[in-house]
C-alpha cells in the first residue's frame, strides 16, 4: 500500500507540471491578437514570441535529462518547475515584446528540465512494466488534454482577466506542484561520471535557432535573399555537424545507437509528425479566426471546442484502443483519420462560412489524442 501511495504522489507531482507545460504550448495562441495590441507586435513577433518557448523547450530537453542523471531526477525536476513559474508570472508582467521573448526563453528552459526528470521519477517509481506503461500512458493523456484545451482555456481566462492572466495562471499551479514535490522520495543520481555534452548542444541549438529564424524571417527578407539562404546553410552545416558529433562522443546527448530500434525510431517520428502538424494548426487557426474573421478571444476559444472534446475524450481512451487493436494499428488508423481532416481543411478559403472550418476539426482532434499515448506506451 505504501508503495502505491508514493506511486500515486509522484505520478500527481509530475502529471501537474506536464500539465501546465504543455498547456503554455497552446494557451498563448488564442491570446495572439491582444498580446499583438498591447505590445505592438507584428507577426513575426508573434512567431518569436511562440517559438522562444518552443524552441528553448526542444534544444535543451536532452540536456535537461543529462542534469537529472548527474545532480538527481527530482532536484533538478524542483528547479525546473522553479524556473518555470518564475518565468510564468514575469511574462504575465512583461512590458515590451523583448521582455515576453526573455521570459518565454526562461520558460522553456525550466520545461526542458522538468520534463525529462519527470519521466525519470515515474520510471523509478514503478518497477512493474505493465503500470508503468500505464503511467506513462495516463501522463502523456492529460497532457493532450491540455494541448487541446489551451485555446478554450485561454478565451475564457483573456475574456475575464486579460491576456497576462494566461501566464499568471500558472503561478499558483506551479507552487501546488513544488509542495507536493515535497512528498516525493528522494532520488539517487543515476551516474556522477555522466557528462554534459556541450559541443552537441551547442551544435543542436544553433541547427534548430537559425533553421528558426530562416523560417520566420524568410518571408520579409525573401527566401533567396543572401542572409536567408546563409542562415539556411548554417543551420544545415550545424545539424551535420551535431550528427556528427553525436556519432563520435563517449556519452553522447543523444546515442544514435536508439534509431537503429525500430519500435524508437518509429515512435519519434510519430510524435514529431503529430506535434508539427497539430501545433501548426492551432496557430494558424488562432490567427484565421480572430485576424480573418474577427472573433474575440473567448469565441475564438469556444470554436476550438470541436477540436479540444474530441481530444480530451481520445486522450483518455487511448490506452483501452491500444490494448484493444494494438499501437501500430491504432496509430496507422489515426494518421488516416488526421489526414482526411487536413484535407477537409483544404476546402477552406478565407470567405469560408465557420461550418466548413469546424467540420474536419474532430477527426484532426481524435487523431492527435489517440498517437501520442500509443507511441509513449513501450
Amino acid at each position: 500500500m505504501d508503495r502505491m501511495v508514493r506511486q500515486r504522489r509522484v505520478l500527481a507531482a509530475t502529471s501537474i507540471s506536464y500539465v501546465i507545460v504543455i498547456l503554455d504550448t497552446s494557451i498563448v495562441n488564442v491570446a495572439l491578437k491582444p498580446i499583438a495590441t498591447s505590445l505592438g507586435i507584428d507577426i513575426a513577433g508573434l512567431q518569436w514570441m511562440v517559438s522562444a518557448y518552443t524552441l528553448t523547450f526542444a534544444s535543451l530537453l536532452l540536456t535537461g535529462g543529462t542534469l537529472g542523471d548527474r545532480l538527481g531526477a527530482r532536484n533538478v525536476y524542483g528547479a525546473g518547475l522553479a524556473a518555470f513559474t518564475l518565468a510564468s508570472a514575469l511574462c504575465g508582467l512583461a512590458p515590451t515584446l523583448a521582455t515576453l521573448i526573455a521570459a518565454r526563453t526562461l520558460q522553456g528552459l525550466g520545461a526542458a528540465l522538468l520534463v525529462p526528470c519527470s519521466l525519470t521519477l515515474i520510471n523509478n517509481a514503478y518497477e512493474d512494466l505493465q503500470r508503468r506503461s500505464g503511467a506513462f500512458g495516463l501522463w502523456a493523456g492529460l497532457g493532450g488534454v491540455a494541448m487541446a484545451a489551451g485555446p478554450l482555456i485561454g478565451g475564457v481566462l483573456i475574456h475575464l482577466l486579460g491576456w497576462r492572466s494566461i501566464f499568471l495562471v500558472n503561478v499558483p499551479i506551479g507552487v501546488a506542484g513544488l509542495a507536493m514535490l515535497g512528498q516525493v522520495d528522494a532520488d539517487r543520481p543515476a551516474t556522477g561520471s555522466r557528462h554534459l555534452d556541450l559541443a552537441g548542444q551547442a551544435s543542436a541549438i544553433l541547427a534548430l535557432g537559425l533553421f528558426t529564424a530562416f523560417l520566420i524571417a524568410g518571408p520579409s527578407l525573401g527566401w533567396r535573399s543572401a542572409l536567408a539562404l546563409s542562415m539556411l546553410a548554417v543551420s544545415l552545416a550545424a545539424g551535420a555537424a551535431f550528427l556528427a558529433i553525436e556519432s563520435r562522443q563517449f556519452q553522447p546527448m543523444l546515442p544514435l545507437a536508439f534509431f537503429r530500434n525500430g519500435m524508437f525510431s518509429g515512435s519519434v517520428a510519430v510524435s514529431m509528425i503529430s506535434a508539427l502538424t497539430f501545433y501548426g494548426l492551432i496557430f494558424v487557426l488562432s490567427l484565421d479566426l480572430q485576424e480573418q474573421r474577427g472573433f474575440p478571444p473567448l469565441s475564438a476559444g469556444l470554436a476550438f471546442l470541436p477540436l479540444t472534446a474530441l481530444i480530451s475524450v481520445g486522450s483518455l481512451l487511448s490506452r483501452r484502443a491500444t490494448a484493444l487493436v494494438g499501437p501500430r494499428r491504432l496509430v496507422s488508423g489515426a494518421f488516416l483519420m488526421a489526414a482526411c481532416g487536413f484535407l477537409g481543411m483544404l476546402a477552406v478559403g478565407p470567405g469560408s462560412p465557420l461550418w466548413r472550418l469546424l467540420l474536419p476539426m474532430p477527426l484532426i482532434g481524435l487523431a492527435a489524442s489517440l498517437i501520442t499515448p500509443a507511441a509513449t506506451t513501450r
